[in-house]
């Protein structure tokens, strides 16, 4: 193969895989922009996703896989309104950032055993059909069709979260009660409201993001943390709190990881950890400086 065409395919899958890694932090980045809160549970919500749409997918083997999804996502959204409301809403309001860290902590405890009890602890795999393993030709050049659509998804996603938050009354509510909850209260608006559907919305794209790595990877009851990690150093490199960041960091980090298997095919994600790395150390603030 042309070297020219081999690099070329190597960064357009790096481009991506940044978009599923821009996924997986999505939902991350939008909790902690917008309520502060660091959910140590994201992964394993990721999981827990992963594991709904095989069973939905085991119960109707005939319809496939992507008809669960929505349902999917639809309880992964109740999850987390349900979450705020019962849970971290009542200690958010207390002011101590330590208690929601510790109850998201204590969430994931539950989940991760919740998974063994159900489905054991044996890996399992999605199987997404025919179009996951569709290739699209364009000249001599080979691209995966699946992970095309997913970074087109991706760019969707972001631009449809973005013109939420800034074009909509729902996103004007959501941003003033990240700024000042007391002064919306005062106004006539409900914070806690905006804040139910933040975070429903942030479980419902890890939801999302789960099954589409469930695609690509089997998966275990045990593979929140993993999960966790790499949602994480997508956030941290883009910035905290910057939604675009998380896109930004998703990019930068599966650029690395398909660059580094191209010179080390051993490497595996070794290039996308000492990114981040790097980024900790000389950049702490991120590639989007925080901004949202």
């Amino acid at each position: 193969m042309n070297t020219w065409i081999s690099w070329t395919e190597t960064v357009l899958g790096g481009l991506m895989l940044g978009g599923l890694y821009g996924l997986i932090g999505l939902g991350l980045a939008l909790a902690f922009g917008v309520l502060r809160v660091v959910n140590i549970a994201h992964g394993e919500c990721m999981v827990l996703a992963s594991y709904l749409a095989y069973a939905l997918a085991t119960l109707a083997p005939e319809l496939g896989l992507w008809w669960s999804l929505p349902l999917v996502m639809l309880a992964a959204w109740l999850l987390g309104w349900l979450l705020h409301g019962g849970l971290l809403g009542p200690v958010l309001r207390s002011g101590d950032p330590l208690r929601p860290l510790l109850i998201t902590f204590g969430l994931s405890v539950v989940l991760r055993n919740l998974m063994v009890e159900l489905f054991g602890a044996d890996p399992r795999g999605l199987q997404g059909g025919a179009l996951v393993q569709q290739s699209l030709a364009l000249g001599e050049l080979h691209i995966g069709l699946f992970p095309l659509l997913l970074l087109l998804l991706a760019l969707a996603l972001f631009l449809g979260l973005n013109g939420l938050l800034k074009h909509t009354r729902m996103g004007r509510v959501i941003r003033a009660s990240a700024d000042n909850a007391e002064i919306v209260r005062l106004m006539g608006a409900s914070p806690d409201r905006a804040f139910r559907w933040v975070m429903g919305l942030s479980l419902a794209f890890a939801a999302l993001a789960g099954v589409m790595l469930g695609l690509r990877s089997s998966f275990t009851p045990f593979s929140g943390v993993e999960r966790l990690l790499l949602a994480f150093e997508v956030v941290i490199v883009g910035g905290m709190g910057s939604l675009w960041g998380a896109l930004l960091g998703g990019m930068a980090l599966g650029l690395a990881q398909m660059l580094g298997l191209r010179l080390d095919p051993n490497a595996g994600s070794l290039y996308s950890h000492l990114l981040f790395l790097a980024i900790l150390l000389i950049y702490p603030q991120g590639l989007a400086g925080g901004r949202r």
